[in-house]
């Protein structure tokens, strides 16, 4: 990503893909952007975040399936990895407890006009979201999971909107701030999907270093060294050869040409 934040990361010899600037444009609507590049779970997906939006449960989302919709918004076309989950924050003045939280996500979808059934497999605690998988209540299958954190800093968020179908998700800002805070640690060789997404964030959006630095600070964050970049390149191939992309994403990119 040739932007202000590989600039100012010179000092560290680091950069990351290629940038385009300003946001591609194209005259596919994303309606056609949905059916060339959305799985069929994703689009469940996001029929679920909506339904929880409309609610009023003070959930924000999260992950990969806001990175897709903030990426469709700013006219990024091409295909990028799928996800089999929803990651989300609730922020609340009083810890919610588990009944309260599958009811009011069950209530959710059933407002939605979907026949899921909510159930909470894992609790939430220190360190921890709270887990919750999705079920066809007429297979018993269980469609998708999601992951929910509970009372962390809160972080800035937007409305998005896909296919008319709108969300509350975190700031293209914070989920550049957030990848960049994992890959510049030693968490970059087990999350090699954040440095996969900076790589398609770049082509759309500019990097501010120093408003990627507030933002980590007002989330509590720090931002790393970088010292898997700079000192285990041949580790960091390795780790990217053995990532598996999600939905039969074919790799259309070489690690190379992700991080030079």
């Amino acid at each position: 990503m040739e932007t202000a934040l590989t600039d100012s990361l010179s000092r560290r010899n680091i950069r990351i893909g290629l940038s385009v600037w300003p946001a591609m444009q194209s005259n596919i609507t994303k309606t056609e952007v949905l059916v060339l590049n959305v799985t069929a779970e994703e689009r469940i997906m996001y029929s679920v975040m909506k339904a929880v939006y409309d609610s009023g449960i003070p959930i924000s989302f999260k992950g990969s399936m806001v990175l897709k919709a903030c990426l469709f918004e700013a006219g990024f076309l091409d295909e990028t990895r799928h996800t089999v989950d929803i990651d989300a924050n609730w922020n609340t003045d009083t810890p919610p407890t588990a009944e309260q939280m599958v009811e009011s996500l069950q209530r959710a979808i059933n407002r939605g006009g979907m026949d899921y059934e909510v159930r909470l497999y894992r609790m939430y605690g220190e360190k921890r979201s709270a887990g919750f998988e999705l079920v066809d209540r007429n297979t018993d299958e269980i469609l998708f999971t999601m992951d929910v954190d509970v009372n962390r800093p809160i972080t800035p968020t937007q409305i998005y909107e896909v296919d008319g179908i709108c969300f509350r998700g975190v700031s293209p800002l914070q989920m550049i701030a957030d990848k960049v805070a994992v890959v510049s640690t030693d968490k970059v060789f087990r999350r090699i999907k954040d440095v996969v997404d900076l790589y398609y964030i770049s082509k759309v959006f500019e990097f501010d270093v120093q408003k990627i630095y507030s933002t980590l600070k007002c989330s509590e964050r720090i931002m790393g060294d970088f010292q898997g970049f700079l000192q285990r390149k041949e580790d960091l191939r390795h780790s990217y050869d053995k990532f598996r992309f999600a939905g039969g994403v074919n790799k259309r990119h070489s690690m190379q040409s992700i991080v030079r």
